[in-house]
């Protein structure tokens, strides 16, 4: 997925942010629950055009801490409203199996859904060094549509971009709080730090390295979340990007390794885009 900074079209903050992940995580919940899936996936501050509709569909295979899991689809749905103003709507479905297969005893396991708003609040850009800071947040409810979750909850992020030579990197920062469960669980609640990066591989963008750090530390009775993700972005077309990424999970509430394939279209709502 391309990745643009908001307002204008340092491998250091990677070291930064996985320091700080592993130093917040160091010790899991004596009384965690286990099998949550990950909650956190890193965003970045690409902000589309007013009018452009922007469609991310992930399709793929997932090992879980003791079941498989097809992904069918994890969607975001990004409307460009203002300048700086973005709606979005993110969510996952899945069909969880047994640790043998993913087809054996499958069932529907969707995420709770996260309609929100993305806003671009600054921009700074310095041409003679091919650097610019951007400055973003990213809220919204959580709504239960999986079987058995009932209550709203609520997901917040701040957004802080990098532009340097190219690569872009965006530090996300926030706090979850999700549906509960089921009745008589205790709602999911948490501190997120995520890096979200893109690094062109060649001078058109045609080709690109993308990645993301996710960590989650739950004051509630969740293990905690520790997720890296890296894999190859490719726009043959300014309206169309195509991905293959593979994960691997690194502490108990996230998920052991798998790999998706993405397709990004980007169609002009109504003809109300600026050309």
């Amino acid at each position: 997925m391309a990745v643009r900074l908001a307002g204008v079209h340092h491998w250091q903050w990677l070291g930064v942010a996985g320091a700080a992940a592993t130093s917040l995580l160091s010790a899991t919940s004596a009384h965690a629950r286990v099998g949550i899936r990950p909650l956190f996936e890193p965003t970045d501050l690409q902000l589309e055009q007013p009018g452009i509709v922007d469609f991310d569909f992930q399709l793929g295979l997932i090992r879980g801490r003791d079941p498989w899991r097809i992904v069918v689809p994890d969607f975001e749905f990004n409307f460009g409203f203002l300048r700086n103003v973005e709606l979005d709507l993110d969510g996952t479905y899945a069909l969880e199996g047994n640790s043998s297969s993913p087809f054996v005893q499958s069932h529907a396991v969707p995420d709770a859904l996260w309609p929100s708003v993305k806003v671009g609040l600054f921009d700074w850009f310095d041409q003679e060094l091919s650097r610019a800071w951007a400055l973003g947040f990213q809220v919204g409810p959580k709504l239960p549509i999986a079987r058995g979750s009932s209550g709203i909850g609520i997901e917040g992020l701040a957004l802080l971009g990098l532009l340097f030579h190219g690569s872009h990197f965006v530090l996300n920062t926030g706090m979850l709080a999700d549906p509960h469960a089921s009745p008589g669980e205790s709602r999911p609640f948490g501190v997120e730090l995520g890096l979200d990066i893109h690094t062109p591989l060649d001078k058109d963008d045609t080709y690109a390295f993308i990645g993301e750090l996710a960590a989650v530390h739950f004051f509630s009775p969740d293990p905690h979340q520790l997720l890296t993700t890296a894999g190859l972005n490719y726009s043959p077309f300014s309206y169309l990007d195509l991905s293959a990424v593979a994960l691997v999970g690194w502490l108990n509430g996230s998920d052991r390794y798998g790999l998706l394939l993405g397709v990004t279209p980007k169609l002009r709502w109504l003809g109300t885009a600026k050309k």
